[in-house]
Parts: C-alpha cells; sequence; structure tokens
C-alpha cells in the first residue's frame, strides 16, 4: 500500500529562524494553505536578509505574493536532482504561473546546473544575469516536496507589476464580465451589492450562480419577499477571504452574509475527490470555475443556486415502493376478491368536499327512483 505524505510547510520552516520572515509572508498571502494542499512540489526559501532587500521595495502584499508564487514549483527538485538535471538545464512552471496570474511564460524559471557544482535560478522573462544560487536543502520528503534554500530573490518584470488593492475592485462589475451578469444585476437591483462592497476590505468569497441557473430559478425568486431576496443573495457571500486551496483544507459549517442571531443561513464545504461542493439541507452545488481568486477577494462559479433552509423547504421523499402483500391484494381487489378490503393510506387528498357528497345523493337518488318504480308497477298489477 502507498504511503501517503502530509506537510506543513509553516512547521518546517518554524524550526529554521533565519526564514521566519519568508515564512510569515507565506502565511500573510495565503500561499502556505496552497503549499500544503499540493502534492510534487518546490519551495525555495530565502533567509531574512534577502527578504528584507525584497520589502524595502515597498510592494504591496499582493505584489509580495507575485513575487513569492515565482519560488513554488509545481515540481520536485530535491539537492540530488539539481545536481543531475539532464543537458545541464531545464525550465519548470511556478504556481505564478500555474494560477494564472502570469502572462504568457513569465511565470516560467529556468534552473541551470553550471560547471563547479553550481546551480542558478532566474525567471524566463527575467533581463538580469542569474545571482540566485542554491544554498543547501532544507527539508525533503522524497518526490513530494523539497524545501531549499537559494541565495536570492527570484524577481521578474510581470511578478513585480503593481497589482490593485481591494478598493480598486468592483466586484458586481468583475462578475458581470465574466459569465455571472445574472447573478450581478440581482445584487445591484436588490441593494444587496452594498453589502458585498462593504465586506470586501476585509475579505470576501462569492459563490456565483451562472447566468443560465439563475434564469431557470427566476420564478422561484419573484415569489420570494423583499427581504427573502436579500438573504438569498447575501447567502452567496462569505465575509471572510478563502482560496480555492483554503476551502478544501478548512470543509465544515461556514457562516455567511446572511447570518444573523438564530437565522444561522450556513452551508457545509465538502471535498469530492478533486472538487469542491456546497451543501445547504436542500441543494448541494459544486464550484466549476475560478473568476478572481486574489486576497482579500474570491469569487468561484457554481452550478446550483444555493437554498437555505430558512427560506424553503426539501422536497419531500419519494414514497416507498408497494411491498408483495399489498401488490397482491390490490390484485385480489381487482378480480373481484376481498373487495372490502381497507385500501392503503395515501398522501392524496379530495380537492374539496364536494366528491362525498355527491357521491351519496347518487345513493340516495338511486333508491328513490327505485321506489316510484315499484309503486307504479303494483298499480298497475292491481288494474289486471
Amino acid at each position: 500500500m502507498a504511503t501517503t505524505h502530509a506537510h506543513n510547510i509553516t512547521q518546517i520552516l518554524a524550526k529554521h529562524p533565519e526564514f521566519s520572515t519568508f515564512n510569515h509572508y507565506l502565511t500573510v498571502t495565503h500561499l502556505a494553505s496552497e503549499i500544503n494542499r499540493r502534492r510534487t512540489i518546490t519551495v525555495c526559501a530565502v533567509d531574512n536578509a534577502a527578504m528584507n532587500e525584497l520589502l524595502d521595495k515597498h510592494f504591496s502584499t499582493y505584489t509580495i505574493k507575485n513575487v513569492l508564487s515565482l519560488h513554488i514549483f509545481a515540481d520536485y527538485f530535491g539537492a540530488k536532482k539539481l545536481h543531475q538535471i539532464p543537458k545541464s538545464s531545464t525550465t519548470t512552471s511556478s504556481l505564478f504561473q500555474a494560477t494564472g496570474e502570469a502572462a504568457g511564460t513569465s511565470g516560467y524559471v529556468n534552473i541551470t546546473n553550471s560547471k563547479g557544482g553550481k546551480v542558478y535560478f532566474s525567471p524566463v522573462d527575467s533581463e538580469d544575469t542569474p545571482t540566485s544560487t542554491f544554498v543547501k536543502s532544507i527539508n525533503e520528503i522524497p518526490y513530494v516536496i523539497a524545501v531549499i534554500q537559494i541565495s536570492h530573490v527570484l524577481l521578474s518584470p510581470e511578478a513585480e507589476a503593481p497589482a490593485g488593492g481591494p478598493k480598486d475592485l468592483n466586484v458586481t462589475s468583475l462578475m458581470a464580465k465574466q459569465g455571472c451578469k445574472a447573478f450581478s444585476d440581482l445584487l445591484i437591483s436588490s441593494g444587496a451589492a452594498d453589502t458585498f462592497s462593504q465586506s470586501l476590505e476585509g475579505g470576501l468569497t462569492v459563490f456565483c450562480p451562472t447566468d443560465e441557473t439563475i434564469d431557470n430559478f427566476m420564478p422561484k425568486y419573484k415569489n420570494l419577499t423583499s427581504d427573502g431576496k436579500i438573504s438569498l443573495l447575501l447567502y452567496h457571500g462569505v465575509p471572510v477571504y478563502q482560496s480555492l486551496g483554503m476551502l478544501r483544507s478548512s470543509n465544515g459549517l461556514m457562516n455567511t452574509l446572511a447570518t444573523e442571531g438564530a437565522n444561522k443561513y450556513d452551508f457545509t464545504v465538502q471535498n469530492d475527490g478533486e472538487d469542491v461542493k456546497l451543501k445547504t439541507k436542500i441543494v448541494t452545488a459544486t464550484i466549476k470555475g475560478t473568476l478572481i481568486d486574489e486576497d482579500p477577494l474570491a469569487v468561484f462559479k457554481i452550478d446550483k443556486i444555493l437554498l437555505p433552509r430558512e427560506l424553503f423547504k426539501a422536497a419531500p421523499p419519494a414514497p416507498a415502493p408497494k411491498s408483495p402483500k399489498s401488490a397482491k391484494s390490490k390484485a385480489k381487489s381487482d378480480d373481484g376478491e376481498d373487495a372490502d378490503a381497507p385500501a392503503p393510506d395515501g398522501d392524496s387528498v379530495p380537492a374539496d368536499e364536494t366528491t362525498d357528497s355527491n357521491a351519496a345523493a347518487g345513493i340516495h337518488g338511486g333508491w328513490f327512483v327505485k321506489g316510484i318504480f315499484s309503486l307504479f308497477l303494483g298499480v298497475f298489477v292491481c288494474n289486471i
């Protein structure tokens, strides 16, 4: 049986104080959770002195995240593999490339094994002479995770490009441009968009149903009260930033923007293989795509409307299949036998009371006609 290895980059680096600043920013940028959920990965750590040089540039947190993403490779490069690179050079994809943040090939990193045993690292789009070299191995789980030290921070024009902060983001506009216009329009028309915008600075995660899903749901939506409509829309927002990796690693109940006092308006996050599912008491939705995943905002596309139990009732369970005994009883009744046996209970209820009274009238009317006919027959016989 294959053994699976769980790793925690925060704990690994915590044993080495010289990497405390690098470790801190992996946590602040939420890259740590992304590293922990992945398998077959390499982390190129830099010491506190090298991190101070990066911080002296006064980059925003979002830019720092992009830069540090260059230091995380989607492949395993332990010390032994670095010194045995075929043809002395290779190119590997970084997390900056894998997350779609980098344009073109700018998220790739060249690794060169030079004469004398030195291994150099350089982003593909960097115009500078490679200066960052392999220093030592910090921790390795063969072919799962390699944490190594490199001498200098890896920089590239694309990673250093200014990244907008939360005030530059327009949630409804972003959704409207990427396949969630119907949901965006509902947020604006109901006034719920203001709550989403106010929550953005402290962190926000939005689960956005597709336009087709919204269109099919509109008849039910129109039957809700104004307060019900707002609660339903707020139910699709979570007042904290949750990346896809964080959702995968933090299964369980999650409160929403609609949560207030006794009105729980919560749902459960649950993994299903690589899929992330959101389960209410009424329906289960699946995350189908990512519109944006950049702290403090994450917007994910889902395939169903999240229906809270506070507003909707679960569909009644399907009736249990009839037992052979019941089927046998029905067969006998159809043949004229055991006709007086009671009918099985059912859920159907008469629409009104007129059915029973009409039946009774029919019975009494029949007896009345028979009586008149008998009287007429008696008089006829006597006259003969």
